[in-house]
């Protein structure tokens, strides 16, 4: 998308608006000491914290009102040792055809919204290799409100602003 913004908090310009925001784990890894990080795993999409649990990383989309494009967050969500095992066993399908989603905990703090932690979600998985889809339990959280209704170009501006390192 061609989209040229000026950054409302440093007044620098830029040509293209980024469309993604990834977590690099789930808040609960950022949490454990350096010790119990030692005997989890975490990847760029599976993440285990022994006596914690199982995390798969997927994206949460919300549409851009008007745009036809999607704000995408890379967010972390718990899921159960029986789903985890069906996910592992379909991660690579060509086809996931009928798969029912995988019930799961959203496990990440996403900025500028009241608590995200805990939110409920379902883990769809895609074909192709494609990381995962979350969606939102559809409540009146703001993020779940968003991810039905979409969101406005002005919002993603404000968010992507709020997070560049000055």
């Amino acid at each position: 998308m061609n989209y040229r913004w000026t950054c409302g908090c440093c007044g620098k310009q830029f040509d293209s608006l980024p469309l993604d925001w990834a977590c690099k784990a789930p808040d609960h890894w950022f949490q454990i000491s350096e010790e119990e990080r030692a005997k989890g795993k975490l990847d760029s999409d599976v993440c285990r914290i022994d006596g914690v649990g199982i995390f798969v990383r997927g994206c949460l989309e919300i549409p851009i009102q008007g745009t036809g494009e999607k704000f995408i967050y890379g967010v972390w969500v718990s899921v159960s040792q029986e789903s985890f095992e069906r996910i592992v066993e379909l991660w690579t399908a060509e086809d996931v055809g009928d798969e029912p989603p995988f019930f799961g905990w959203l496990c990440n703090q996403v900025p500028g919204y009241p608590p995200t932690l805990e939110l409920k979600t379902n883990l769809h998985l895609r074909s192709n290799n494609l990381r995962p889809s979350i969606e939102l339990e559809p409540t009146d959280h703001p993020l779940a409100v968003e991810q039905r209704e979409g969101t406005t170009m002005a919002r993603v501006e404000e968010f992507v602003a709020s997070q560049i390192i000055h």
